[in-house]
Parts: structure tokens; C-alpha cells; sequence
């Protein structure tokens, strides 16, 4: 039977490369599919994974309907087997039951791939009907990791390498190697931080609920300062006391 799938997980753990490679298997094994994806970091109309993979799609916008994308292509003679959906954070609810009705109706798989929460740790609309309709919600395995070595769990955003919980919930930018990356943002979406270097990082809780970033630790290291998940208040407090 047809399954909806969503694939979960922070920024930069693979997820638009796990999407690539299962469209190349399904192909591979003479399935027809459609590729779907919303504001890539490649531009529009495309997959691209940071290893460097890309492939053209289909851009969804707001006024998307899945069931006609499948109906037109199969009067027209194709075979639609299966869907990838990339970026599906950015679809709207109605867009995540218009796939759920692709799959019931049509008996089309589709493979959602997307990022469950947003930099300030609320679910995306199009993420939040995905845990509520698919048929499984998989967390993916490559785990990305924190400037500290463990695992990430919380996608941030940077603003000059500060750490802001406040702004418009779907700016696209980019991790690099180092945990964060410029963009060029829009005036229209950010304000009066448009001048800003605005990226995002993937940190763990502890250092997401102290909103320090790897921007913010490295600081401190040349300051030699401690920091202050590192001391234990117990010893520090006792420490304290024995000098009286």
C-alpha cells in the first residue's frame, strides 16, 4: 500500500540528499516520480544537498494543488508512482492533506522530507499536518551536531553571529562548515536587520536554551573567560565558601 512519509530532522543531517537518493533508486527500478521542493538554498525549482548534489524540481507556491499536479500528469500519459517533497516545512496544511488524499485516492507514495521546528523551536504549519497525517514520521539518522560536539537538536538563527529568538518565521539561508553562514536577506522580510549577516546554526538544547552559539563561545575562549555551563555551581559555591 502507498505510504505518506515524512523525514525529519535539524538543518544540515542529510535530508535533501537522503531525498535525492531515494528519487535515483525509485527511477533506478523504472518507478515513475515527480520531484517537489520550496525556497532551496540553490534557488528555485531545485533539490541541492550541501555535498554538492542538485537536480531541477518543481517549485510549489501557495497556490499549488498536488492532486492536479498528479491528475494533470497521468492524463497526459505519464506514470506518477511516487512524490519526493522536499523543504516540506514550507508547504501550506492544505497542501500536507492534498498529498495525504494523493496517497488514499491514487495510491501514490510520497516522501515528504523536512525540518520539524524553526528557529524558535515551534512546529511549521506544513511540518505540524505532517506529524499529525503521515503514516510515519522518521527521524533521519546522520545526526548534525553542535559547535560543542553533541548532537544538535535545535535549528538557531544568527544575526552577526548573535542568536535571535524574535523575527519572521521562514527566512532561507544556509550552515556552512562552521555551524553558521551568511545570506543576503531581503529588506522586505527582515526589516531594519537587513544589512545584518544573517544565518543559522544547529546547536544542542543545553546550548540552545543558554543561546550560546559557536560564534559566542569562541569569543569567550579568546577572553579567556569561563564559561558558565563548564563550572559546577555546587564546587563553585563551595569553593567560594572556603576562602572566608
Amino acid at each position: 500500500m502507498a505510504e505518506l512519509v515524512f523525514f525529519s530532522g535539524t538543518m544540515d543531517c542529510g535530508k535533501s540528499t537522503l531525498a535525492l537518493q531515494m528519487d535515483h533508486n525509485h527511477r533506478a527500478r523504472g518507478r515513475g516520480g515527480v520531484r517537489f521542493s520550496r525556497n532551496d538554498r540553490a534557488g528555485a525549482s531545485k533539490i541541492s544537498s550541501r555535498l554538492g548534489l542538485e537536480t531541477d524540481a518543481v517549485e510549489v507556491v501557495d497556490a499549488t494543488d498536488f492532486w492536479d499536479e498528479v491528475m494533470h500528469r497521468r492524463t497526459q500519459g505519464q506514470h506518477v508512482d511516487y512524490l519526493i517533497c522536499d523543504e516540506a516545512q514550507f508547504y501550506t496544511p492544505l497542501q500536507v492533506e492534498q498529498l495525504a488524499k494523493v496517497v488514499d485516492e491514487i495510491g501514490v507514495d510520497v516522501f515528504a522530507f523536512g525540518i520539524s521546528a524553526d528557529f524558535r523551536t515551534k512546529l511549521f504549519p506544513g511540518s505540524q499536518r505532517l506529524i499529525e497525517l503521515a503514516d510515519r514520521v522518521q527521524l533521519l539518522q546522520v545526526e548534525a551536531l553542535c559547535w560543542c560536539g553533541q548532537r544538535a537538536t535545535h535549528n538557531a538563527r544568527t544575526v552577526d553571529g548573535v542568536m535571535v529568538t524574535e523575527g519572521a518565521q521562514v527566512l532561507v539561508g544556509d550552515v556552512d562548515m562552521a555551524g553558521s553562514a551568511s545570506l543576503a536577506p531581503t529588506p522586505a522580510v527582515l526589516g531594519t536587520a537587513a544589512e545584518a549577516a544573517v544565518g543559522y546554526e544547529t546547536l544542542c538544547r543545553r546550548h540552545y536554551m543558554r543561546r550560546v552559539t559557536a560564534h559566542g563561545a569562541n569569543l569567550m575562549a579568546e577572553q579567556d573567560q569561563l564559561l558558565p555551563f563548564d563550572v559546577d555551581a555546587c564546587l563553585w559555591r563551595g569553593a567560594s565558601g572556603s576562602s572566608h
